[in-house]
């Protein structure tokens, strides 16, 4: 049963994970092996305890507990709920807290890349895409619109940023994903290794031989891994020479790009296995 703390003291070090420590100090400090990371708001982190992830300590508003909180008591097991005033957790955070609830959960240990991609047909390789708000978006359209994995070079901002969870709405807990490293270094091994595991590699970049992506060429693609670069600098030019296509989003009024964020949600749709097209994968 979740035990409820009233806050009388904001030095209190269970408290350092809310206010005091940066998402990389996150990551190692107060939890070596796996680290820490923040989730916000009753819904996201309802999503993250369906997702399996293990509450450590949460953070809320007093009336939250006979509010939006109650259902999320019944499931965080022994973890503290540290509650307190609104102007005091507001003086704590240094801004009002999101729909009033934080919880602080264990970082899980991800799975290698070969994992996730046994039965995936839809991937999303993210490269050094470095805005959390982007990386959060990407993650929302990708859950919405189905695809089955995502994969992040090292260059990336971290999916479980405290901003990038929230602004996904908890899909960061709901869409598969992994790093590329060691055996999956980015851009040569990693994208060998794609290859070798069926996938057609569809480099999203502005440049000539670049396919629209309605294009009948890349139609009906039994497996299909969309590489999606930092805004700005995009794609480097290792990785787009090393993928099977370059495709773009066709523009009018002399827009030549969108946003990554809106770009990968156009591509996720225009790519995504109709139902009819659905078959299993062997």
């Amino acid at each position: 049963m979740a035990q409820i703390v009233s806050i009388q003291d904001l030095s209190a070090p269970e408290l350092a994970a809310y206010s005091q420590l940066t998402n990389a100090q996150l990551r190692s400090r107060l939890e070596p092996e796996k680290g820490i990371f923040i989730a916000e708001s009753a819904k996201v982190i309802s999503t993250a305890l369906d997702a399996g992830y293990r509450p450590i300590s949460l953070l809320m508003e007093r009336q939250k507990l006979e509010g939006p909180a109650a259902p999320l008591l019944d499931r965080v097991g022994e973890a503290k709920v540290f509650v307190g005033e609104r102007a005091l957790l507001s003086s704590l955070t240094g801004y009002p807290l999101t729909r009033g609830i934080l919880c602080a959960m264990a970082r899980p240990v991800l799975p290698a890349p070969e994992e996730i991609l046994k039965s995936a047909r839809r991937v999303a390789v993210l490269e050094g895409i470095v805005d959390a708000t982007n990386i959060g978006a990407i993650f929302r359209s990708a859950a919405a619109l189905n695809m089955d994995a995502v994969l992040l070079t090292p260059t990336c901002c971290d999916p479980l940023n405290r901003r990038a969870v929230r602004v996904s709405m908890g899909a960061v807990f709901q869409v598969p994903w992994a790093g590329l490293e060691g055996a999956w270094a980015w851009p040569g091994a990693g994208l060998a290794r794609l290859k070798e595991l069926g996938f057609v590699t569809a480099a999203m970049a502005l440049g000539d031989g670049a396919l629209p992506l309605d294009s009948p060429r890349l139609r009906n693609l039994e497996k299909l891994a969309l590489v999606l670069g930092a805004e700005g600098d995009g794609l480097s030019q290792a990785t787009i020479a090393q993928c099977d296509y370059m495709v773009r989003i066709p523009m009018a009024h002399g827009v030549d790009s969108l946003n990554v964020a809106a770009a990968s949600a156009v591509a996720f749709w225009q790519f995504r296995v109709r139902a009819a097209e659905t078959r299993e994968i062997n």
